[in-house]
């Protein structure tokens, strides 16, 4: 035998071994789905949603919906993918979808409702688990199947990933310990308004920025905002990259249709409030693109606190008001929900969510009668000694809880501030000092620590506000 007839034998041996591995993987494909979509979720009501996973290339895939009994077809792609657009009804269950391809898995206790996704940092992370009072005393009458939680660990990623850790659970004493305070008791508000059931994913993390949440092609192809990333001082507690958060804990799911986002964030912010509000807004809008949707996107407005460098805090806040003019946005104002501004945790996560559910209640599904916007600063004209500063959202009227306006200061053009006195009649705000003959500028609550005592005859605190646009000095206290 001649060594060339030697090597055609051995070349035709290699590849019938090769079509017979094929043959046998492909005989053994299994359909695979991500985590986010199993057994106990909420599918998003009323909604054309993805169901989607891997198989073998050109794997032919059936699903049928039990609340229909609608069977949809898929394929495997060469890449070894697949989805199929579903239709859901309206808001109920429990129902079961099956999926049959090589193998076949059925996913049971489904419900239709409403999603919505719940991140942050720590304030928004923080849960029953680390002493949360209310939680306590919402743990004997937990239960509620009606409420779902999928709870995504923290995890990096340098690129975007398309599958994540995480499971779907009901609501219960177990379960609720360790979730999202803030999450629950909103879901659990627009649970009890909206009676149908609601799916919360949680994806949260301790001391993060805003940056490790926003794709990183957003903040590296942007100056302004690569520069301030790049004063974020690493921590050994969490990531500082940007995108790294986003790539592990929100890519994943962004197939997954969803109702909105609710987020409270940016304690960790404060060095660089100065481009918070873009920074912001960019990653509101890369969210958006992601979800292939205008979600509504309610978030908090960071707390009164003792912060190392003066302002900071107000000038971060000052970001976030500016950011209510990007569009289907709403803040939640949190100066009275605070005991304690030497603790950058407030306790109060009940009257937080509930804010942020009203918010949804009023915006997202249009229910009339409810007060959810605070008090915000809308102009101001100075006449004689006096500054008359009008206020949005305060039809019904402003009204001072105590005998005079706390946190009020007022300056002239020499940016001199003194504190001054104050009255309010309807939606109106005046202001004086015998200081200041000819006042130039007043600030409300714009301090790091100030919790004022403003609020709206619907008793929401007005949300703190400067009308003067002056260099504001911050630095070590």
């Amino acid at each position: 035998m001649t060594r060339f007839i030697q090597k055609e034998i051995i070349s035709r041996m290699f590849k019938a071994s090769l079509l017979l591995i094929c043959t046998f993987s492909a005989s053994r494909g299994n359909v695979r789905l991500p985590n986010v979509i199993s057994s106990n979720m909420v599918l998003q009501r009323n909604s054309k949603v993805k169901i989607w996973g891997w198989s073998n290339p050109n794997e032919k895939i059936s699903l049928t919906t039990s609340w229909d009994n609608k069977i949809y077809q898929a394929e495997g792609t060469r890449d070894a993918g697949w989805e199929v657009l579903i239709e859901t009804p309206a808001a109920g269950g429990p129902y079961t979808i099956y999926i049959k391809g090589n193998n076949s898995i059925v996913l049971q206790n489904i419900l239709i409702g409403e999603v919505w996704v719940c991140s942050g940092q720590s304030n928004m992370e923080m849960s029953g688990n680390l002493g949360l009072k209310e939680i306590k005393a919402e743990l004997p009458n937990a239960y509620n199947q009606n409420i779902r939680f999928f709870h995504i660990p923290k995890s990096t990623a340098p690129y975007p990933q398309k599958n994540g850790e995480g499971e779907w659970a009901g609501c219960d004493s177990n379960t609720l310990k360790s979730f999202s305070a803030v999450a629950y008791f909103f879901g659990k508000h627009l649970n009890n308004k909206l009676d149908i059931p609601i799916g919360l994913v949680a994806a949260s993390w301790g001391g993060t920025t805003a940056e490790v949440w926003t794709p990183d092609s957003i903040v590296s192809s942007n100056e302004v905002l690569k520069a301030a990333a790049a004063k974020i001082i690493p921590s050994g507690m969490c990531p500082h990259l940007p995108g790294y958060a986003y790539n592990a804990m929100i890519a994943p799911i962004t197939n997954y249709t969803i109702a909105g986002t609710i987020w409270y964030q940016g304690e960790n912010n404060t060095i660089t409030a100065g481009t918070y509000s873009a920074l912001f807004t960019s990653m509101i809008d890369a969210w958006r693109r992601a979800w292939h949707k205008n979600l509504p996107f309610y978030y908090v407005q960071i707390a009164p606190y003792r912060y190392a460098a003066k302002h900071t805090g107000a000038l971060l806040r000052e970001a976030q008001q500016q950011s209510l003019s990007h569009p289907n946005t709403g803040m939640v104002v949190t100066t009275d929900l605070v005991s304690n501004v030497n603790d950058v945790h407030p306790q109060n996560k009940h009257d937080v969510g509930l804010r942020l559910s009203n918010w949804a209640l009023a915006e997202t599904y249009h229910q009339k009668g409810i007060a959810y916007k605070s008090p915000v600063f809308k102009n101001v004209s100075f006449k004689g000694d006096k500054a008359i500063i009008v206020m949005d959202n305060a039809e019904s009227g402003l009204i001072i809880k105590g005998d005079v306006v706390t946190e009020l200061f007022i300056a002239g053009l020499d940016q001199v501030f003194y504190p001054a006195q104050g009255t309010v009649k309807n939606n109106i705000l005046t202001a004086w000092s015998k200081e200041v003959k000819n006042p130039a500028a007043v600030r409300y609550g714009f301090t790091d620590t100030a919790t004022g005592n403003l609020f709206s005859k619907e008793n929401l605190p007005a949300a703190p506000f400067r009308t003067d646009s002056w260099p504001v000095k911050t630095g070590e206290k």
